[in-house]
């Protein structure tokens, strides 16, 4: 079931977090700065990740870390240009959004999660309209089991009514 929240994500109770990054992404803005500064070591992995398997959008990439903690990132942006991935990455495509939401829902059911939190994908540094990813959210998971909570607003500081 989806329900649509107004709170800051990083108090979520959800068993997993999903966001918007693009391969090679420096996690430099937005919720990628806060996971990083939260969980250095998922950006350090997710690093390593790149420079051996060079994901492509449209995909995702799952870390646990040791406290427990579940961030799944969504490949839904093109990667920095350059051959060292230099530079701020591309905008999303509703294309890679639907594809890593389909990835997601295969992890989340893969895994077992039986929560995910997630934010308006993509419409930060991604430069989507929350009007067109939105349906694409319900589409691909409404028949998810797990309950899915859409940070639809943001309220630093605030924990979401999550049941």
């Amino acid at each position: 079931m989806i329900h649509e929240v107004s709170g800051d994500i990083l108090l979520s109770k959800a068993q997993a977090i999903a966001h918007s990054v693009a391969p090679h992404d420096h996690f430099d803005s937005g919720l990628a700065l806060s996971l990083r500064q939260e969980w250095p070591a998922m950006y350090k992995d997710f690093k390593h990740f790149c420079h051996v398997k060079n994901p492509v959008p449209g995909t995702a990439w799952f870390w646990g870390g040791a406290s427990g903690a579940r961030i799944i990132n969504l490949m839904t942006q093109d990667a920095p240009g350059g051959q060292k991935h230099s530079g701020h990455p591309g905008h999303a495509s509703l294309s890679n959004v639907g594809h890593a939401l389909d990835a997601l829902k295969k992890i989340v059911e893969k895994e077992g999660i039986e929560s995910v939190a997630i934010p308006r994908l993509a419409t930060g540094v991604g430069g989507l309209k929350w009007e067109e990813v939105k349906p694409l959210i319900y589409e691909r998971l409404a028949d998810l089991k797990a309950e899915v909570y859409v940070y639809a607003t943001y309220v630093k500081g605030q924990a979401a009514g999550e049941n």
